[in-house]
């Protein structure tokens, strides 16, 4: 099993920059493909980012193509989401989850998910 924790988020202007991380827990991280989904106020949960257990792919929404980074050190346990150049539709709750197959855009896809952290872009 494996519990995940997220950190890193807040309120910033339009423009800002963000660094989310995922803290996971456990000695099998790095058998995890790991996803980023959120869910903006009042709308379902979306995609926005995942990446291979040994980080070579990484794959993203295209809503966040070239803004979003998503990163993993294994030796940590931990996987990132470096945000820039936020918009107000960016605004929503962040969740890490933890796949145990490959990498994959299907929130039904995920094991594991944590409770998510709070990111508020004001335009």
């Amino acid at each position: 099993q494996v519990q995940l924790v997220e950190s890193g988020g807040g309120s910033v202007q339009a423009g800002a920059s963000l660094r989310l991380s995922c803290a996971a827990s456990g000695s099998t991280f790095s058998t995890y493909a790991m996803g980023w989904f959120r869910q903006p106020p009042g709308k379902e949960r979306e995609f926005v980012a995942t990446i291979s257990r040994n980080g070579g792919a990484t794959y993203y929404a295209d809503s966040v193509k070239g803004r979003f980074t998503i990163s993993r050190d294994n030796a940590k346990n931990t996987v990132y989401l470096q945000m820039n150049s936020l918009k107000a539709e960016d605004t929503g709750v962040y969740s890490c989850a933890a796949n145990r197959g490959v990498t994959s855009r299907d929130s039904g896809a995920y094991d594991y998910w944590g409770q998510g952290t709070q990111v508020t872009v004001s335009s």
